[in-house]
């Protein structure tokens, strides 16, 4: 790519989506920010990486937070700020990567080059890739996703007025399980690539 590329992957549990995370990321040959993320946050700010990921993508009730001199009592929404923060300086230092989660979507939605993706998957497809790659049974495979999908969505929308996988949210929202992860992956970066050497790009981000 001739100019700055941001590709934001939102997902559902089981539907594949860190995986086409990574293929897009090898196809254009820039980073894969995920877990990895912390790491580079825990340098940068001189603390331990584990407490971070302790508290990564957690929900708070809002009952149980104060904010005291702008900052929250809540460890969970200090290091969803932190997260956000990091991932806009990226993008104003004119940095290409892939970014799994984070609300993505909607932090970097200022970004002039940012597509934003979901992937979804029927349920039933969902279930086998999960029992596959967590060894599970059937009723445990659903349970995981159940409670992975409730986790991920409460978290973003507390802190986002977008819904999670409201596709009117994204730029494009697509279901890996009616062609499978390589198929889709095709179709996502011709999309990308039209999209972001359309002249009407950035009147779309704005609507």
């Amino acid at each position: 790519m001739e100019h700055q590329l941001i590709i934001s992957i939102g997902r559902e549990f089981g539907s594949g989506g860190h995986e086409i995370a990574e293929k897009l990321a090898l196809h254009y040959n820039i980073p894969l920010l995920d877990q990895n993320l912390l790491d580079e946050i825990a340098k940068e700010k001189e603390v331990n990486v584990d407490s971070l990921k302790e508290m990564d993508e957690k929900y708070t009730n809002k009952l149980f937070r104060r904010t005291i001199r702008g900052f929250s009592s809540s460890p969970q929404d200090n290091v969803a700020m932190m997260q956000f923060e990091y991932l806009q300086n990226k993008a104003k230092q004119g940095d290409s990567f892939v970014i799994v989660g984070r609300c993505s979507e909607d932090v970097l939605k200022d970004c002039k080059y940012m597509v934003s993706i979901f992937v979804l998957g029927s349920k039933e497809v969902k279930r086998e890739r999960v029992m596959k790659l967590y060894d599970l049974n059937e009723f445990m495979a659903e349970r995981l996703m159940h409670e992975a999908d409730t986790k991920r969505k409460r978290y973003h929308n507390d802190f986002c007025e977008g819904k999670w996988g409201d596709s009117r949210n994204y730029h494009i929202s697509v279901n890996s399980s009616l062609l499978g992860i390589e198929e889709t992956t095709k179709i996502l970066i011709n999309f990308i690539d039209c999209f972001c050497n359309s002249s009407d790009h950035k009147q779309s981000l704005a609507q």
